[in-house]
C-alpha cells in the first residue's frame, strides 16, 4: 500500500483541503472510495472513541486479525483491507477541521458542495478509474445523502452504513425536542477539539504524533470567529424552516446503487433515518440490511467487509459477481439476552407478511387486545417516572419487526407537552430485557419521541403504520383540553417466548436508560409549559393504543 499524506484537494472557491491517499502498490487505475468529515483523516479510532477501540480490540479477534489496524480511523474503512482489492481509499478532512484550514460550517450547504468538488477531484485524478463510491459510519454516511442528491458525476454508487438523512428530526431536534445530549456533547468532544488550528486539541497525527489540528495556531477568539456556531443556529430555529430545509436532502433526486445498513443499536440518532432514506431514495438498484449489535464493531467484521467489497465490485469494477441476487431487505429479529432469533429475508419493507396489531391502553396501567368500553384517564407529573401500561403474559411465542407507533388522547396542565414513549419487554420473572446499542450498554426495545405542539401530521406522507409530523408550525394547546396525538416508535426487532410481558411507559422527560441522548436544554424546555400535570385518556371515545408490526 502506497500512502500520499495532505494531498491538495481544490475547491471551487479557491479553498484547499488536505487528504490522505491509500493506493495499491501496483501501477494503474482504480475505484475510489472516499470519505469526507470533520473527526481527522489522522486520528487513530484509540484516541477518538477510546471504548469502542477497547471493544474491537478484546472482544472481536477476527477485526485484528485481517489487519495491523494502524490506519484504523473513527467510522472510516480501513485502507489496509482495501488496497489490496484494487482500491484506492481517499480520506478528506471537512473545511475547518483537522488538516483543512478555513471556517468550519459543518452539515452545511457549503459542506455539501466542498464534499461534491473532493468527488469530482478524486474521480479525475491519474489514480482514479473514473468511479468513486462512499463508505462510512454515521457522520461519514449521513452526508452520502445530501452529496448523492446533488449528482456529483463520478460518484457510481452509495454505501451509508447508519446515517440519518434527516437533520432536523433524528439528528438535532427529535420530532420537534432538542436534543441537547447528543448535540452538545458531540459538538464539543468531536468536532471543536479538531478545529483547524485549535492548540488544545488532544488529538496527535497518526504517523507523526504532531498535533492534528494543522500548522497554525489560532486564539480562542480566532476559533470562534472561524466557525459558525452550530449550538445556537439549532436553537436558533425550533421548526423545520428553510434553514433546516437547505440541509436535508431531496431523495428523490438519488438514483445511484445504493446498500444501505441500518443497525437495531442506533436507537436514538441514526436508526429511523436511515431506514426511512432506505424507502425515499429513487434507486432502482437499491438494497436494506438491518443488523445487531454495535454498529461501530459491525462496519468492521470481516463478513460485513466482504458485503461490502461484493457491491462495490459490481457497481465500481463492473464485475458480474451475481450481487444482484442479493435479498432486497434483510432482517435481524432479536431475542431476550440480547441474542440473534433469526434472520428475515424480504423484499421489502416492512416486511410484506406483517400483521399490524393494536394493543389498546386501558387507564391506569392495562395493555389489552380490544377497546376498554368504560372511559378512563391517568395523570402523572411531566417531570417524574411517568406511567407505565403492561400486557398480560403472552398466550403463545410472538415475533415484532418494522416500525411501531401509539396514537394518544392526552391534555396538559400547561401549553405544550413533550412525550417520550418507551417500549419494553420483561420475562416471565419481572426482569426488563435489554439490548446492546451504540452509546448504551442496556437499551429498551425501542423509543419515540414528540412535542405536542408540533404534532401537525403531513397527510401525504404520513400512513397507518407512521406519522409523518411536519414540524413546520408551533400549535400550542390549551390547558385542560383533550388533543389526539400520534407519535412515531422507532423501528425494532423482537422475539418473545409465551410468558413474556410487553410495556410501554409515558413521561414528560427522559427515560432512565438513554445515553447520551437526553433532552434536557432549559432553553428549549422551559417549566412553565412542560414541567406540569399530564394525563392520558382511554376508552372507547378516546381509544389510545399502541401499534406494532407483529410478524405473521
Amino acid at each position: 500500500m502506497l500512502l500520499d499524506k495532505d494531498v491538495a484537494v481544490p475547491m471551487r472557491d479557491g479553498a484547499t483541503l488536505r487528504a490522505n491517499v491509500f493506493r495499491p502498490s501496483e501501477e494503474g487505475r482504480f475505484p475510489v472510495l472516499l470519505t469526507f468529515g470533520p473527526y481527522g483523516k489522522d486520528v487513530h479510532w484509540s484516541q477518538f472513541m477510546p471504548p469502542a477501540w477497547d471493544m474491537i480490540r478484546q472482544r472481536h479477534p477476527d477485526i485484528a486479525a485481517s489487519s495491523s489496524l494502524k490506519y484504523l480511523v473513527f467510522e472510516t474503512p480501513d485502507p489496509e483491507v482495501w488496497t489490496p482489492h484494487g482500491y484506492v481509499v481517499v480520506k478528506v478532512d471537512s473545511r475547518g477541521a483537522g488538516k483543512s484550514p478555513g471556517r468550519l460550517d459543518i452539515n452545511s450547504p457549503a459542506e455539501f458542495r466542498d464534499f461534491y468538488d473532493a468527488i469530482e477531484w478524486a474521480g479525475t485524478e491519474p489514480w482514479s478509474s473514473g468511479k468513486v463510491g462512499l463508505l462510512g459510519i454515521s457522520y461519514y454516511a449521513a452526508g452520502q445523502w445530501s452529496v448523492a442528491a446533488m449528482r456529483p458525476p463520478h460518484l457510481a454508487a452509495i454505501l451509508p452504513w447508519q446515517g440519518t438523512f434527516d437533520f432536523f428530526r433524528d439528528r438535532t431536534r427529535q420530532d420537534g425536542i432538542f436534543a441537547s445530549g447528543f448535540v452538545k456533547r458531540w459538538w464539543a468532544n468531536s468536532v471543536l477539539r479538531n478545529q483547524y488550528g485549535n492548540p488544545d486539541t488532544p488529538f496527535l497525527d497518526i504517523l507523526t504524533g504532531e498535533c492534528n489540528t494543522g500548522p497554525e495556531t489560532l486564539s480562542p477568539e480566532e476559533l470562534r470567529a472561524n466557525r459558525e456556531d452550530y449550538i445556537a443556529n439549532v436553537l436558533a430555529h425550533p421548526t423545520l424552516d428553510q434553514w433546516y430545509r437547505e440541509r436535508i436532502p431531496d431523495l428523490g433526486r438519488i438514483e445511484l446503487p445504493a446498500l444501505v445498513v441500518a443497525n437495531w443499536g442506533g436507537l436514538g440518532l441514526h436508526l429511523r433515518g436511515t431506514i426511512a432514506g432506505f424507502m425515499g431514495i429513487a434507486s432502482k438498484q437499491k438494497w436494506l440490511k438491518v443488523q445487531a449489535g454495535s454498529y461501530f464493531v459491525t462496519f468492521l467484521k470481516p463478513e460485513n467487509v466482504a458485503m461490502q467489497r461484493r457491491f462495490f465490485d459490481r457497481y465500481l469494477k463492473d464485475l458480474d459477481n451475481g450481487w444482484e441476487n442479493e435479498p432486497g431487505v434483510t432482517v435481524e429479529v432479536r431475542a431476550p439476552a440480547d441474542a440473534l432469533h433469526r434472520t428475515i429475508v424480504s423484499t421489502e419493507w416492512p416486511l410484506p407478511n406483517t400483521e399490524w396489531t393494536k394493543l389498546y391502553l386501558d387507564a391506569p396501567h392495562d395493555l389489552v387486545t380490544r377497546t376498554p368500553a368504560e372511559p378512563a384517564a391517568i395523570s402523572y407529573a411531566a417531570m417524574g417516572e411517568g406511567v407505565t401500561f403492561s400486557s398480560a403474559p403472552m398466550d403463545r411465542d410472538i415475533e415484532i419487526a418494522g416500525p411501531a407507533m401509539t396514537r394518544l388522547w392526552v391534555s396538559s396542565s400547561t401549553d405544550d407537552m413533550d412525550l417520550f414513549a418507551t417500549l419494553r419487554a420483561f420475562d416471565p420473572q419481572g426482569k426488563e430485557l435489554t439490548f446492546l446499542s451504540a452509546g448504551e450498554p442496556q437499551c429498551p426495545v425501542s423509543q419515540g419521541w414528540l412535542r405536542v405542539s408540533q404534532r401537525k401530521l403531513d397527510s401525504r406522507l404520513s400512513t397507518e403504520w407512521r406519522p409523518h409530523h411536519t414540524h413546520d408550525e408551533i400549535q400550542k394547546i390549551q390547558p385542560g383540553q383533550v388533543y389526539p396525538v400520534d407519535i412515531e416508535i422507532w423501528p425494532t426487532s423482537l422475539f418473545l417466548p409465551r410468558g413474556y410481558r410487553l410495556a410501554v411507559t409515558f413521561q414528560g422527560s427522559d427515560f432512565e436508560r438513554v445515553g447520551w441522548f437526553t433532552h434536557d436544554d432549559p432553553s428549549d424546555r422551559p417549566a412553565a409549559s412542560f414541567a406540569g400535570s399530564n394525563t392520558i385518556h382511554t376508552g372507547a371515545d378516546r381509544p389510545s393504543c399502541l401499534l406494532l408490526p407483529f410478524i405473521r
